[in-house]
Order: C-alpha cells, then sequence, then structure tokens
C-alpha cells in the first residue's frame, strides 16, 4: 500500500490554467522518488496540493490508504507530511536551535527552555547525521547547514515523509554528497523522500523510482535502475535530447576584457568585491564558480555599468567602461544576459519584436528621421524568432505570454545580434526547461567558437564544467583559484574551492588568469 497516493487530481487555476491535470501519483514507503519536469509541468503544484498550501479543484489524496482533507500545510504536518522548499524559511536572526523549536517550544516557567531546545537539536543532529551547531545563528553558517536546519525541523515535527524541492540549487558537490548520504540514512530509519529536481544526474544517483511530468499531465512512472538521463529527458520534453555540447578545441585569441583590482563596497561600507582581477580572452567562455552570495552578481552588475565601483578598472579593448551606465557599456559592444530576467532582462508587457530592439531602438534600421520604422522592428522579430526558435505565433504578441525558457530565448537573441565583442552572461538557463537549455548551451558555444568573448556566471557547477574553457573561483568576493578546464579537473575538487577550504597561492593563479 503506498504512504501516500493522488488519484484523478485537477488544478484548474481562476485564470483558467490547468496545472494539474488527472494526476494519479503514489509514492512507497521507504523510498526515495524523485518527481521531474520541465517548468510549467506541474511538479511544484502537485506538491503543495499534498503538503495544503494549495487545495485539488477535483481528485483525492490518500494517506496510508485512507482519504485525507489537507487544509494547510499545520493539517499535512499533523499527518506526517513535511516540505524542504528551494527558498529557506529560516529566520537569519535565530539560532539553529531556535529555528527548529519555533512555535514547538518547551517552557520553561514563563521563559523557553533554550537549553532542552539545545539538548533536542543536538539529539535530533547525532541521530539523522545532519551535522548542525545548535547554537550557531542562520546568518553565520553556510547555505549546506542551513538545509540541515530545514530538515531537521521538518523532523521535529514529526515528518515521515519528506519532500525536498530542488535541494541541491545551492549547494557544493561535497555538500550534495552529504546531503544524499543523509537522505540514505532517513530512509533506512524508516522515512519516506520525495525528492524534485531538475538535475537528472542526481535523479539516477539517489532514487529508487521517478515519475515524469509534462504538460500538467504525468507521462509515467520507471524504476531507476531500468533508465538513464536520456531516456528521462525524452520523457520530459517529448523528443530525443542531446545531453552533450558539441565545443571543439580553439586557439584562444587577444584580450577582450581586461579587470584590475576592481573593487565594491555597499553603502554600509561591506566590501562585496575584494581586488578583482582577471582577463576574457576572444574564442574563450571564461566560467564564474561559486555558491550564490560570494560576488557574482555584484561583479556582473559593475561590469554592465548597474552598479558604479568602488575602486579599479575594467577596459574593453583598452577602453575604460566602468561607472559609464549600462548605454555606455553597450556600445562598447558589451552584451549581457542577467540572471534576473524578469527585473532587468525584459519589459514583460511589451510585445516581443520590441524587446528584440529595446537596446537599439534609438538607431538604424530601427529608427529613420527621428520615427521608428515598424517594418523593420517587425522584419527584425521575424528573423530572430526564427532563428533562435522561439516558439510564439508572431512577434506581436507580449512577452508576458510567453513560458520561461521562451522568454530566455528572447533576452539570448536580443543579446547575441547585438554583434557584441564581449558577453556577459548571468545564470543564463536558470528557470529554463531541458530543451531550452540545449538549444543556449550549444548557442554559447558556437558564438565562442566564432570568436566571441564569454564570461559565464552560473550556480550550476555542472554547467559551469560543460561550457568553460577556464574556470574562476569566487569565495566571499575574491578570486580564489582559476583553472584550466582539462581532463584532470572535477567537480569535487572546484567544490573544495567554493567552500573556501582551499585558495591558490597568487603564482598559480596569475598562471591561468
Amino acid at each position: 500500500m503506498p504512504i501516500i497516493e493522488t488519484q484523478a487530481i485537477h488544478k484548474i487555476y481562476p485564470n483558467g490554467v490547468h496545472a494539474n491535470d488527472d494526476i494519479n501519483f503514489e509514492v512507497e514507503h521507504g523510498e526515495i522518488h524523485a518527481l521531474v519536469g520541465e517548468n510549467g509541468a506541474g511538479k511544484t503544484t502537485l506538491m503543495k496540493l499534498i503538503f495544503g498550501m494549495e487545495h485539488p479543484t477535483s481528485g483525492r489524496i490518500l494517506f496510508r490508504g485512507e482519504e485525507v482533507e489537507i487544509e494547510n500545510p499545520q493539517d499535512a504536518i499533523e499527518h506526517g507530511i513535511g516540505m524542504v522548499h528551494q527558498n529557506f524559511m529560516l529566520v537569519n536572526s535565530f539560532s539553529v536551535a531556535q529555528n527548529i523549536i519555533l512555535n514547538r517550544e518547551t517552557m520553561q516557567g514563563i521563559s523557553i527552555d533554550m537549553q532542552q531546545a539545545i539538548d533536542d537539536t543536538a539529539a535530533l543532529s547525532q541521530e539523522y547525521g545532519l551535522a548542525v551547531n545548535p547554537t550557531a545563528k542562520i546568518e553565520d553558517i553556510p547555505v549546506g547547514m542551513r538545509q540541515r536546519v530545514e530538515i531537521l525541523k521538518a523532523l521535529y515535527r514529526g515528518a515521515e515523509i519528506l519532500i525536498l524541492d530542488e535541494p541541491t540549487a545551492v549547494l557544493t558537490p561535497s555538500e550534495t554528497q552529504d546531503l544524499f548520504a543523509a537522505v540514505r540514512n532517513l530512509v533506512e530509519g524508516g522515512k519516506t523522500v520525495i525528492f524534485i529536481t531538475h538535475k537528472l544526474k542526481e535523479v539516477i544517483a539517489i532514487s529508487d523510482r521517478v515519475t515524469v511530468m509534462r504538460d500538467a499531465r504525468v507521462i509515467g512512472t520507471v524504476k531507476t535502475a531500468e533508465t538513464d538521463e536520456r531516456e528521462l529527458a525524452r520523457m520530459m520534453v517529448g523528443r530525443e535530447v542531446f545531453m552533450q555540447v558539441d565545443r571543439p578545441p580553439v586557439e584562444r585569441g587577444g584580450s577582450v576584457l581586461e579587470v584590475s583590482d576592481l573593487t565594491y563596497a555597499d553603502d554600509s561600507g561591506h566590501q562585496l568585491l575584494k581586488h578583482i582581477s582577471f582577463h576574457v580572452y576572444e574564442n574563450e567562455i571564461l566560467g564564474i564558480a561559486g555558491v550564490e552570495g560570494n560576488g557574482q552578481t555584484e561583479l556582473a552588475e559593475v561590469l554592465t555599468g548597474l552598479r558604479p565601483p568602488t575602486t579599479g578598472e575594467a577596459f574593453i579593448n583598452e577602453e575604460q567602461i566602468l561607472g559609464r551606465g549600462p548605454r555606455s557599456v553597450r556600445e562598447h559592444q558589451v552584451a549581457h544576459i542577467p540572471e534576473d530576467r524578469l527585473t532587468n532582462g525584459v519589459a514583460l508587457a511589451s510585445t516581443i519584436d520590441d524587446n528584440l530592439i529595446i537596446d537599439r531602438y534609438y538607431r538604424e534600421p530601427f529608427t529613420r528621421r527621428g520615427l521608428l520604422d515598424i517594418n523593420a522592428i517587425e522584419d527584425n522579430g521575424r528573423e530572430l524568432i526564427r532563428e533562435f526558435n522561439i516558439i510564439a505565433p508572431s512577434g506581436a504578441i507580449p512577452v508576458n505570454a510567453l513560458s520561461g525558457g521562451n522568454m530566455q530565448k528572447v533576452v539570448v537573441a536580443r543579446e547575441l545580434s547585438s554583434s557584441p565583442k564581449l558577453l556577459i552572461a548571468a545564470q543564463p538557463t536558470r528557470g529554463v526547461d531541458i530543451g531550452a537549455i540545449e538549444f543556449i548551451h550549444q548557442e554559447l558555444v558556437d558564438q565562442r567558437t566564432n570568436g566571441l568573448a564569454i564570461l559565464l556566471i552560473s550556480a550550476d557547477l555542472q554547467e559551469v564544467m560543460k561550457l568553460s574553457d577556464r574556470i574562476m573561483v569566487m569565495y566571499e568576493g575574491e578570486i580564489v583559484g582559476v583553472f584550466p578546464n582539462d581532463d584532470s579537473l572535477t567537480e569535487e575538487r572546484i567544490g573544495y574551492y567554493m567552500l573556501g577550504a582551499e585558495r591558490q597561492d597568487a603564482a598559480e593563479m596569475e598562471r591561468y588568469a
């Protein structure tokens, strides 16, 4: 008998979106069950229904064979269902123990018994092999430990079924291995885990069975031992997907971007970039690896004119670009795929055609004698929609009508069609489905092969290693290592630098920078 099961679940939102369409899904007691699908496939909605954050339009949820009404997360918790969200729900100013016992406190008179909270946290940590420091503040601990706190918080509330939503998205390889060991330990102890991820390599490594969703429906459930990444990708997308990128060897050309002694401090004086120096060359992708929040965002925004530097210089073909604003940087033939496309990448209410010329509308052929040339704008839209395989009926529809993958293709099309010398690509495939990832990856590599210099910033270490010719690691606003991306370089080695556990000396760093 399944421990949790959904029968004929439908979820239709007021705007008519059918997020779950006749979903039959079951999880056996004591298994690690992976749930995969492209963005918008309906997997997160289904988990929200099980955890009581949403309510089904129709259908049933069964727990241990009995139909249950889960009105809210508290109901789910009382049924032994816990969920660890991708965006952690912790109080940063509280200690680990305070977060774990929150709303479940043991009182000593009119005060919280903090010693009991610390003892309970330590005992729980030891029982499940999830090492934490009960007295440390959340704001002072690394991302991997924060995730352990979230898991322990769910276990403290009696979770028998644990839903992990994209649990490795911000973890280093060593932290991912620690998580996998903890998940296996939980299952050996009688728990059940539902593992939502887009990383098919991890699905194969950790799960017992996999359920694939596409277009709000369940496509199928397979035993992990009887499938592979390619077959899962085909089920997710509905066609054959090539998992490898063709990255032919090329000789790098001259220096396009030179960054020298760059620093950046925020309004409070906290230094987020510390004496950054490096080059990016023609015919290469320089990938930046690092746990998010170690200065990568600030580096991209300083280089593209969105933030002023504190000190330092940056040259494009020997011309200074810092502190001149985004338009001036673009006029120096710098393109930018921003990490947050919704905020900085597109004008949501504007058409595809308008978004594709938003950085060049004032130049010919799009403006003649001070007036926009509508025919030229529409011709440009048609050509780029075709070239970049943007799925849309026409360029006249607003960008907010597109899927996340097609929205990202609009950004990529605009930036690569600007004839850049340098592309700064920040999280270029974040929130993008496998089919679009395949297209964007190959497009970046093809542009590099044709002479473009690319600075790639990604929180996905697999993406960095797949695409890059050299890899630079950032930790706490500093460059701590630079490596040629050859066969001797492993994710595990990069991971140590990402955690700050290792650092190259200046001579070795200079050798590859």
